[in-house]
């Protein structure tokens, strides 16, 4: 095994893709998805969009930069798209999600909706100047000015364009959530509550007749996947 390939018989189960076609599948570069949450944009490409035959005609693809990925121009093979992540393939769009089997899809989406991308708040550090910066869960870092208005777990609706914040889901009772994990995952329920473990267990996030834990959860708030359009 290489650091840019990987056998496809020890490939992630979410990829939806043939284990014993070949022997090898290119590895996504190490982004701020989990490896099992994301797929290479050259596999994504030629063996889940079907707009490339080979890898050869997939990088000829990406040489006329006309694909973007968050509205930004990729030329990389190797580039993930992971989940929620924007994926445009000249005037097509796609969004990435998980099904109830658990496997990436990339959903055609409009042009209004593209310029939308929902991110869960992984994380907040203080940096220099006392500067809040909220930490995303594609690898993306965001300053902000008043430190209280966001918490870990939150998801925020981002302009892929301008990046400002559109919109602004709680974690809280109520929620509605995305799940991305687990024996639910593709499916959306409504949080009844969070309990937090004072160990080294995960916290778990409790609905009507299931729980799990907090990293399986994603709080879409009022948006429905593929992300539609939300009011500022």
């Amino acid at each position: 095994m290489s650091a840019s390939h990987m056998k496809r018989l020890a490939m992630p189960r979410s990829w939806p893709l043939t284990r014993k076609t070949d022997i090898w599948i290119s590895r996504p570069r190490p982004s701020g998805h989990p490896i099992e949450r994301c797929m290479a944009i050259g596999v994504i490409l030629r063996d889940v969009l079907g707009v490339a035959m080979s890898m050869r005609e997939a990088k000829r693809a990406l040489a006329t930069r006309r694909i973007l990925v968050d509205g930004k121009i990729v030329t990389d093979m190797r580039r993930a798209v992971g989940i929620m992540d924007v994926l445009s393939v000249g005037d097509e769009h796609y969004r990435c999600i998980l099904d109830y089997n658990g496997k990436l899809r990339y959903n055609s989406i409009s042009a209004k909706e593209a310029k939308l991308k929902l991110c869960r708040i992984d994380g907040k550090t203080t940096i220099k100047g006392g500067v809040t910066q909220l930490n995303l869960h594609d690898g993306r870092n965001i300053l902000i000015d008043d430190a209280n208005k966001y918490n870990t777990q939150d998801s925020l609706v981002i302009e892929v364009e301008t990046q400002k914040v559109k919109a602004h889901h709680k974690f809280e009772s109520g929620a509605n959530c995305y799940l991305i994990g687990g024996n639910h995952i593709g499916n959306t329920a409504q949080m009844k509550e969070y309990v937090v473990k004072r160990s080294s267990k995960d916290n778990e996030v409790i609905f009507d007749d299931f729980g799990t834990i907090s990293d399986h959860v994603f709080i879409v708030g009022d948006t429905t996947l593929p992300l539609s359009e939300v009011s500022e």
